[in-house]
């Protein structure tokens, strides 16, 4: 993390940025990744944490261009993230109590066959982790997909609330819950959060195949039967 101090109209203005991207959050990355015509200075927003207009009342635009440097070496650094397979044994989250003022830090074990637990987990992941992949082979084919397939950011965030959420709360699976877990799942490094998501991605490849559901099956199991019954009924000879 670098730090400098700012002359602005209103005063002095303490900046820090990180340099590394282990101390990137998963959501700044979201962020950054939601913007490709994204600003200099909205860029430095993103990663520093102060608002834009804070920024605009630097009184030498020369101040910003120190930064410059270490927004070079991050995106140097990002090329590389999506090919990262170290895997942590650990995450931690700080969760607020009961009372909704105190926080709790927590940390998590990463089970290495990444199973999903419970039920609707799973399938929520399975559904995410089927639309994700399917919409890349749509796309760009079928042929070595595994080879060439990055998820969104997005993507791996809800899959990740998926995992994590019960785990990290200790309560049982609420759907509804797991929406508003995200916000916790953002405040992950990215160096941490990545790896874990790619590996749901690419080393399940079965949680990317529909399945049929029960009751679709059987429908159809009744539809056959009535067609065979009518079929049956066609051939009764009448003497």
């Amino acid at each position: 993390m670098t730090e400098r101090i700012l002359k602005t109209t209103g005063g002095n203005l303490r900046v820090k940025m990180p340099t590394q991207l282990d101390e990137i959050t998963l959501g700044q990355m979201m962020d950054l990744q939601a913007r490709p015509d994204i600003t200099d200075i909205e860029a430095i927003s993103i990663l520093s944490g102060i608002p834009v207009p804070e920024l605009q009342n630097i009184k030498k635009h020369d101040d910003l261009h120190q930064f410059g440097e270490v927004v070079l070496s991050l995106s140097y650094q990002i090329k590389y993230l999506y090919n990262s397979n170290e895997i942590p044994k650990e995450v931690t989250f700080i969760l607020p109590e009961a009372n909704g003022v105190s926080l709790q830090k927590t940390k998590v074990k990463v089970m290495h066959n990444l199973s999903v637990e419970p039920a609707g987990a799973f399938m929520a992941a399975r559904d995410i982790i089927t639309e994700e992949i399917n919409t890349h082979i749509k796309t760009h084919g079928e042929d070595d997909w595994q080879e060439h397939f990055n998820p969104s950011l997005n993507a791996c965030c809800q899959v990740l609330a998926q995992y994590f959420y019960c785990r990290a709360t200790g309560k049982k699976y609420n759907e509804y819950e797991v929406e508003s877990f995200i916000d916790e799942v953002k405040k992950l490094r990215v160096t941490e959060a990545l790896p874990i998501a790619k590996h749901f991605f690419t080393c399940y490849p079965s949680l990317s195949t529909p399945k049929t559901g029960f009751w679709p099956r059987l429908l159809q199991s009744l539809k056959k039967g009535q067609g065979s019954s009518r079929s049956k009924n066609l051939n009764i000879s009448i003497p």
